[in-house]
């Protein structure tokens, strides 16, 4: 018996669970990272309590806090340092939001033509231990064909349907940078994927949109006025792109590099405006002049 496309999108993707990695690009070449890396004190291994039986790492103590500073706010850390042979370079910002992040993925959420797939494959490399994943690509690999024949042969909720399982299988991993598709946020179930990492909005103009994807073939906007079209599907999503943790807004003429720069540092200025609560309760009571838990 022959399988319609969409059977076969769901057999192929059921078989990315645990796999969706393998999509991932090589990591930066890293020779250079020995002038990079940040001098961590050599303390003593984390303390290993018993709860319930079980062993954990206590999170809150000082082995288990990276220490790492918004690069931004210690200009120390942006001066340039002795290389290798002499040379001069600096830490790259980018590279310390891994250890701040400690694991937690990034989404980019954003219309199409808005740099998502570009910026956020920069940004992953540049932080050296993070991998970057694009759903549209996974989805294509899977289903054999390209995101306009899915629309073309099954339907734009078809596709919707197939795009939410990939989603389920990459937020299950860490350490990842996620592109998503442009109208992935308007399904309820997968926000609350989303909302298990950071989601960055890249916010563009309609006008540039159109510059940029004038000639591709966007299924969305395959009518007889395309920037109306646009205008319109931005109105219907704005409401849930504005919900993400960091909007970076995104002027005609600006470079990846700036861009990706702007994203680095509104990523690290928002980890600064949201601590986690332990470390809140923990300066708490420092300033209240009290033990931290024991």
């Amino acid at each position: 018996m022959m399988m319609t496309h969409q059977q076969r999108l769901s057999l192929l993707l059921a078989l990315l669970i645990g796999s969706a990695l393998s999509f991932a690009p090589s990591p930066i070449n890293r020779n250079n990272l020995a002038t990079l890396r940040i001098q961590q004190s050599r303390s003593a291994p984390p303390v290993v309590l018993r709860a319930g039986g079980f062993e954990w790492e206590d999170p809150t103590s000082d082995e288990a806090d990276p220490g790492v500073e918004n690069p931004y706010k210690n200009p120390a850390l942006l001066q340039s340092t002795d290389g290798e042979n002499g040379s001069s370079l600096k830490v790259d910002p980018a590279r310390l939001l891994s250890p701040r992040l400690r694991g937690c993925n990034i989404y980019f959420i954003g219309m199409m033509g808005s740099g998502k797939s570009t910026i956020g494959d920069i940004i992953a490399r540049r932080m050296g231990t993070y991998n970057f994943l694009d759903t549209d690509t996974i989805l294509e690999r899977a289903a054999g064909i390209s995101i306009p024949e899915i629309f073309e042969t099954e339907g734009e909720e078809a596709f919707r349907t197939a795009e939410a399982q990939v989603l389920d299988s990459v937020h299950a991993h860490v350490r990842i940078v996620v592109s998503t598709g442009g109208g992935l946020v308007m399904r309820n179930q997968n926000w609350s994927k989303l909302q298990t990492g950071l989601v960055v909005y890249l916010k563009v103009d309609p006008e540039v949109i159109m510059k940029r994807i004038e000639g591709t073939d966007r299924p969305l906007l395959q009518t007889d006025n395309p920037l109306e079209t646009l205008k319109t599907l931005m109105e219907e999503r704005k409401e849930r792109y504005e919900q993400a943790d960091v909007t970076v807004e995104i002027e005609e003429g600006m470079s990846v590099e700036d861009v990706a720069d702007k994203c680095v540092r509104a990523l690290h200025d928002f980890i600064d405006d949201n601590p986690p609560a332990w470390k809140q309760a923990k300066a708490k009571a420092a300033a209240d002049g009290l033990d931290w838990v024991q």
